[in-house]
């Protein structure tokens, strides 16, 4: 893959990340510039500059966005646990643990796929990443317990304020065997294993300690199921619920495990349980709440790649799904300039999560001399797919711009 392709790539997972997690505006007066021409390493460093700027908790020297401040420093006490740390959601100052631990998870893959291509930025990526495995294993301390929010969204959203001022309730949510959560904890195992990878070798200790706590976490997600909206819907919704159910999160955080550990109790939970959990649904959405896309990418490598048989039927599925998205299928629909439409509420975070996975499969085609097989003896190449994903980061381009002197 050209280094353009590379830069393309994690510009479309951090970009991708920076929407889901919503746009946080800061402060009134500033100015924008567009422009047609895309310089997407500055646009890498900005994506990964603004988690820095969500931070919650006591700031570090080396914090870039010298006008945050430390915050959230009490959170977790009304519980007696120590929650600080982590990310604030969007503008508001709830820490919501669904969208933060995938956030993590995706950071993760990207670092893992294109960080030898991130030079200076990968440093940055790595803290973004740890500043919320922190926390999350600050959350999973209690065994058979996650707590996965901080603060009161509806009491928050009715005074936007500055996280250093925020005055509002700091209520700890939790889930554990009598309110399960399976969702949040497959996710938050998905977000720790992930992240053992991308520690594996700068941080040996640390890695293991993400590895050996995903797998408790997932083990506690697969015991005591259900969703976790079902039993903190007043506290979770409308926000973040759970609206495609926990089957997707347990094969997305089994496949994850696998990965980080290549134990075969793992593959063949996969194999035994894939199409329970959805392994080979249709839907073809991938985002915060649905991983089922991202789940067949992942183990149509394992087949591509690392050559694992059991899992030559997830190529199919992979295939099936990237058939799917290609411009001129019954199945997805653009706009008349040729933009991805997913959904009418934040379309944006699909369009490039798409645009990343379009790029990170062409990628193990690429490795395994493959190409997508469509119905009707169609076929796709890797080259095909990165230049339709070129194309969504470039529409993008028209309807994004920098945001200039911000913090004054």
């Amino acid at each position: 893959m050209s280094s353009m392709g590379v830069l393309l790539s994690i510009f479309f997972l951090v970009f991708q990340l920076f929407l889901s997690l919503s746009v946080a505006q800061y402060g009134h007066h500033h100015h924008l510039r567009c422009t047609t021409r895309h310089n997407y390493r500055d646009a890498l460093t900005k994506s990964i500059l603004f988690f820095e700027g969500q931070r919650s908790g006591r700031l570090p020297s080396t914090q870039r966005m010298t006008w945050r401040g430390s915050s959230g420093l009490s959170d977790g006490s009304s519980m007696h646990v120590d929650l600080v740390g982590g990310y604030y959601d969007a503008g508001d100052n709830v820490k919501f643990g669904f969208p933060m631990a995938f956030t993590t998870t995706m950071l993760s893959w990207s670092v893992k796929e294109f960080g030898g291509k991130m030079k200076s930025e990968l440093r940055y990526a790595k803290e973004a990443i740890r500043w919320s495995t922190d926390y999350l294993l600050k959350a999973t301390v209690k065994p058979n317990t996650i707590y996965v929010q901080v603060g009161d969204a509806r009491k928050d959203h009715s005074c936007w304020e500055r996280p250093e001022d925020m005055d509002t309730p700091r209520t700890v949510v939790k889930v554990d065997r009598s309110t399960p959560g399976s969702d949040v904890a497959a996710e938050t195992a998905a977000a720790l294993a992930s992240a053992s990878l991308v520690f594996r070798k700068s941080d040996p200790r640390y890695s293991r300690l993400l590895l050996s706590r995903a797998i408790r976490v997932f083990r506690f997600a697969d015991r005591y199921r259900g969703a976790y909206s079902n039993g903190l819907k007043s506290f979770v919704c409308p926000f973040y619920c759970s609206f495609s159910g926990y089957k997707d999160e347990l094969l997305w955080g089994a496949v994850w495990l696998y990965k980080a550990t290549r134990s075969r109790y793992y593959l063949r939970y996969i194999k035994a349980n894939g199409e329970y959990l959805g392994g080979d649904d249709s839907d073809n959405t991938f985002g915060w709440d649905n991983k089922h896309v991202g789940a067949r990418i992942l183990l149509s490598k394992e087949f591509l790649v690392h050559k694992v048989g059991l899992l030559h039927g997830y190529k199919a599925h992979a295939d099936n799904y990237i058939c799917s998205v290609i411009p001129g299928t019954h199945v997805s629909q653009f706009t008349p300039g040729g933009l991805l439409f997913k959904m009418s509420d934040g379309n944006m975070q699909y369009v490039t999560s798409t645009a990343f996975l379009l790029v990170t499969y062409a990628k193990y085609l690429t490795y395994s001399g493959k190409h997508v097989s469509c119905g009707g003896g169609t076929t796709i190449s890797p080259k095909l797919l990165r230049r339709i994903a070129k194309r969504q980061v470039r529409l993008i381009g028209f309807l994004f711009c920098f945001v200039l002197n911000y913090d004054r």
